[in-house]
């Protein structure tokens, strides 16, 4: 077993060494194959509705989010879908989507697809793009991509050395989904290795048998600000029409210098990015702390409370309501009170704080001894006399420096004389009393220091 597991983990270290990039999370490049096999179903959509799905992809788990909340909600379409969905708090994109049940449907079955479509748009948006186009052509060259009642098909030089061919809606307030079989769509496909993902909606969203020959278009939706991005095809890069967004979205407006699309990570909830490269560029756009609060729920709990203000304040316009919640508050604020000075009382060494005001009236004059400790300890702090001046004094006075001398000597020759012990009969050689019971600390100290001051007079 032992040698199993050795051959197996040498097996990972030579795979390591050889795909070093996969090693450390690097996922290779989406091919030119790839990415037209992704982009086969959707290719053909209006630009606009075709940029805002883009973006929607590369938040998955809100997709299948919105494609449920679009099941649920059949007779909700167009703007007033959007406005309803927007309290979810999905990214602006997704919540776009829910105004055309018909493209959630799609996106709704085959998830793995919406993850590799998002994917490749953050890792490779030009090569995606250029994919669109190449599609668009070959459709073009098959007779089957073409303007009808429904759309506009326009051929473009954004520059000199580019051309593309733009699709938007025939009328700009009406829009129709297409519906199509990419493998009669396109003509002959070009990668039998990789064939187009095939993803048609549920039955109900096209007419009859229109798809065997190409092309179907259902019911067209109409729409006023659903549609608020684009692609820029000179710039390769995402237009967001600034009115058109602030006026479905009310919650989440943006400024005129806001036109381009960012991603925000936070959307993926906790979905994973295919490359190592993607999660260092767009990871660490979001702090930790967001990333656990919408674990957690946050957006429930923040509406749930925003309810509760709205709902108060609409109480509080009542005086009578005012004035009892006041009251209602400062109760409450009494009671936190009162449980406080409880928790003092448990405190370790326990009770209330200590009574400041008796303390100082033991120190006061006339009630008993001072605690001669507390006098150093005060002492400690007084400002000290200049040394330097203190050794200065009398300097330049010789008769004075002599006296000083004398006076020296004769102190020396008294103390070596033996000193006659005298009676007892000062009051000061009396012991002091002791301390009364409940006495503060300071008579202690204050019958030391009183002892020692009656053995300096004896």
């Amino acid at each position: 077993m032992r040698h199993l597991i050795s051959r197996f983990f040498a097996a990972l270290l030579a795979l390591a060494v050889v795909v070093p990039g996969w090693a450390q999370g690097e996922a290779p490049p989406y091919s030119k194959e790839q990415l037209d096999q992704l982009l086969a179903p959707v290719a053909l959509y209006p630009d606009s509705l075709l940029t805002q799905l883009l973006m929607a992809a590369t938040y998955p788990a809100q997709v299948a989010e919105a494609v449920t909340w679009s099941a649920a909600n059949p007779n909700v379409k167009g703007d007033a879908a959007v406005t309803k969905a927007e309290s979810q708090g999905w990214e602006p994109s997704v919540t776009s989507l829910v105004a055309f049940p018909q493209v959630l449907a799609t996106m709704g079955q085959k998830p793995e697809w919406v993850q590799d479509l998002g994917d490749a748009f953050l890792a490779q948006p030009q090569d995606a793009m250029d994919a669109v186009q190449r599609l668009r052509k070959a459709a073009q060259a098959a007779g089957t991509l073409k303007t009808t009642e429904q759309q506009k098909v326009v051929v473009q030089n954004p520059t000199p050395q580019q051309t593309v061919i733009v699709i938007e809606p025939a009328q700009p307030q009406v829009v129709y989904v297409p519906t199509y079989n990419p493998t009669v769509v396109y003509g002959a496909w070009p990668y039998p290795a990789y064939p187009p993902y095939y993803i048609p909606p549920p039955p109900g969203y096209y007419f009859g048998n229109a798809l065997l020959t190409g092309m179907a278009f259902g019911a067209g939706l109409a729409i006023t600000n659903s549609l608020w991005g684009g692609y820029n095809w000179g710039r390769n890069d995402v237009d967001i029409n600034v009115n058109r967004y602030n006026n479905v979205n009310v919650n989440r407006k943006i400024t005129n210098n806001q036109t381009n699309f960012t991603h925000n990570s936070a959307g993926r909830k906790g979905v994973p990015y295919r490359d190592a490269k993607v999660e260092q560029k767009y990871g660490k756009n979001v702090a930790g702390k967001d990333a656990r609060n919408d674990y957690r729920g946050r957006e429930a709990n923040d509406a749930k409370r925003d309810a509760a203000r709205e709902t108060m304040a609409q109480r509080t316009n009542d005086p009578k309501t005012r004035e009892r919640l006041q009251q209602e508050g400062a109760a409450k604020a009494g009671d936190g009170a009162r449980d406080r000075a409880a928790a003092g009382n448990d405190r370790p060494g326990g009770g209330a704080t200590p009574d400041r005001s008796a303390a100082a009236k033991d120190r006061a004059p006339g009630a008993g001894p001072v605690d001669r400790g507390g006098d150093r300890a005060a002492a400690v702090h007084k400002p000290a006399p200049d040394a330097r001046d203190n050794a200065l004094k009398g300097a330049g006075n010789g008769n004075a420096e002599r006296a000083n001398i004398d006076r020296g000597q004769a102190s020396r020759q008294a103390a070596a004389k033996p000193a006659a012990r005298p009676k007892p009969s000062s009051a000061a050689a009396r012991p002091a009393p002791k301390p009364q019971a409940g006495a503060a600390r300071a008579g202690g100290g204050g019958a030391g220091g009183a002892a020692r001051a009656g053995a300096r007079g004896r």
